[in-house]
């Protein structure tokens, strides 16, 4: 197999796939677009609609909401409809939600809007599940991180416009200075709605290729079909791990429940309206406040603690086995290092417009005239700061360090191990989560920035390392790590939580903590994967 760069889209079978690499690199800039201005959204319902932080959270619960409805439901599609299919379906998905969002602007009502956020994420779910893999075959193994890398580049420039196109419609003012974001909050959005019905014409008639991955693991037959041999331990063995799923299961269902009936009563759509509303406890009785914030972290972690018990637990028992994505500690690993990556990202680019307008120091009346003049408002203290619209254009900035961070990071994972260049970078976002937790004026507005350079590799290389040698349940895999997206509806309320007790800057301690267990991942990938690199695999040891 030839290891040039002209050899990066070549197939097994000689042919050049960089034209269907190009157009499934397009759809990386579609989500990048739409998450970006998911990221500008929040403050301008805090302001619309007077929400403390944690409450304006429910966007990016109802974004990664559906991220988690739909991430099972998309694998199981693309599966049975393969590559090309999964996209198609995704993509109109994706027009729906745009659409939507011309009479939620008419209803002005929160749960519209969510609604819509929703819906769009379904689709995202279907392409990230579909794209993602599919841009790891397409091409010699040796450079699958360096393919899913550069197609997440495309996800960088979408995520550079997204802000700018949130700033241009959320924050817009009229001519007597008056903000009309509510009444043109629904023309980026249609304007999506429109170029994905395009795409999904251009798939349909493209050659997307169903290629499937090796089979290092060696979880399928012969014939391709899955190898139903189980090599069963112990009868024992085999109750722990059914009393363990059941359970986890049992506990996951109860904590979405509760969630769900959350966002409901909020929207003002709860049980009151099936007549049970007197029978169980209203939101507000546990919902986030200053007071329960502490509380709610150390709740969090122990049930954090838990899961990992429960993984200790289940490790003697996974020899059941060999066949299951599950037994292989790399994969599940990834999707816990995914959750809180997400959760991570979510959270700091959930609050950066907070973060800049009340963080960054004063502003010198000095600055406030020139090509500056504008750019900046007096805050609720009488101090000169960052306006709403300009911190939205500085997201672009910093999404410009992430599409940064995106190439360098290519071409580095080109020359170094995968699983050392996550670790690395993880402990770097640590120090600069610490550093901005510490207050410490423009240094920590420089390590604003940085973060985003740092987590700019993250969700593609911990995908193409949960992912490897998976063969055909590649495809599963992805739905899994996809659903575990779900972080980003979580701790973003709970850093928002820290933040309306303490301020923006100490919220920072809730990605610090991710980014260390991410860090964690990455080093010990060899071990869990019994792997010298990402394409270097020793099959003992069960597998």
């Amino acid at each position: 197999m030839s290891t040039n760069k002209q050899g990066m889209f070549v197939s097994g079978d000689g042919k050049n796939l960089v034209i269907t690499f190009v157009l499934v690199s397009s759809l990386f800039l579609l989500w990048g677009f739409c998450n970006g201005m998911i990221d500008v959204m929040d403050k301008h319902f805090q302001e619309e609609l007077h929400l403390t932080l944690s409450q304006s959270a429910w966007v990016q619960f109802a974004h990664y909401l559906g991220y988690f409805l739909m991430a099972m439901p998309a694998g199981m599609l693309a599966s049975r409809l393969g590559y090309k299919g999964g996209i198609i379906a995704g993509l109109l998905m994706v027009a729906v939600g745009g659409f939507w969002f011309i009479p939620a602007t008419k209803i002005a009502a929160f749960w519209a809007f969510l609604l819509g956020v929703c819906v769009i994420a379904s689709g995202l779910t279907f392409l990230e599940t579909v794209a993602n893999p599919y841009t790891t075959v397409l091409g010699p193994p040796q450079y699958a991180a360096t393919r899913i890398n550069l197609a997440q580049s495309c996800n960088g420039i979408g995520w550079f416009f997204g802000p700018i196109a949130g700033g241009m419609f959320f924050y817009s003012k009229n001519a007597a200075g008056q903000n009309t974001g509510s009444q043109t909050l629904w023309i980026p959005y249609a304007g999506v709605a429109v170029v994905v019905i395009i795409l999904a014409v251009l798939f349909y008639f493209a050659y997307v290729p169903d290629i499937k991955t090796e089979d290092v693991y060696h979880l399928e037959k012969k014939d391709g079909t899955p190898d139903v041999t189980t090599n069963v331990k112990s009868d024992a063995n085999r109750a722990l791990l059914y009393s363990l799923l059941v359970g986890n299961a049992t506990v996951l269902i109860g904590i979405f429940g509760m969630i769900l009936w959350v966002i409901l009563s909020t929207c003002g759509v709860g049980p009151e309206l099936v007549g049970i509303a007197s029978r169980i406890p209203h939101p507000s009785d546990f919902a986030v406040t200053a007071d329960n914030s502490l509380a709610l972290v150390i709740g969090v972690t122990a049930c954090l603690l838990a899961v990992v018990v429960a993984v200790a637990l289940i490790s003697p028992a996974r020899r059941m086995t060999s066949h299951s994505i599950w037994s292989h500690p790399h994969f599940s690993g990834s999707t816990l290092a995914q959750f809180f990556y997400v959760a991570a990202q979510c959270g700091i680019f959930s609050f950066f417009i907070n973060y800049m307008t009340s963080e960054v120091p004063a502003i010198p009346d000095s600055w406030n005239s020139g090509i500056l003049s504008g750019c900046f408002e007096l805050n609720k203290h009488g101090v000169l700061a960052i306006s709403n619209k300009t911190a939205a254009y500085l997201a672009s900035a910093g999404f410009f360090c992430f599409l940064a961070g995106r190439f360098t990071g290519a071409g580095i994972l080109k020359k170094f191990s995968a699983h050392k260049v996550l670790g690395l970078y993880g402990i770097l976002n640590v120090i600069t989560c610490l550093l901005i937790f510490c207050k410490l004026g423009w240094l920590s507005v420089i390590c604003l920035f940085l973060c985003y350079f740092f987590m700019s590799i993250m969700f593609p290389t911990i995908f193409a390392l949960g992912i490897h040698g998976l063969g055909a349940r590649a495809k599963r895999a992805s739905s899994y790590i996809v659903m575990a997206i779900m972080g980003g509806a979580i701790l973003p309320k709970l850093m928002g939580a820290v933040a309306d007790k303490y301020d923006m800057s100490r919220a920072f301690i809730v990605p610090m903590v991710c980014f260390a267990l991410i860090a964690l991942y990455g080093f010990n990938w060899p071990k869990l994967s019994q792997a010298e690199s990402l394409h270097e695999v020793k099959t003992s040891g069960g597998h």
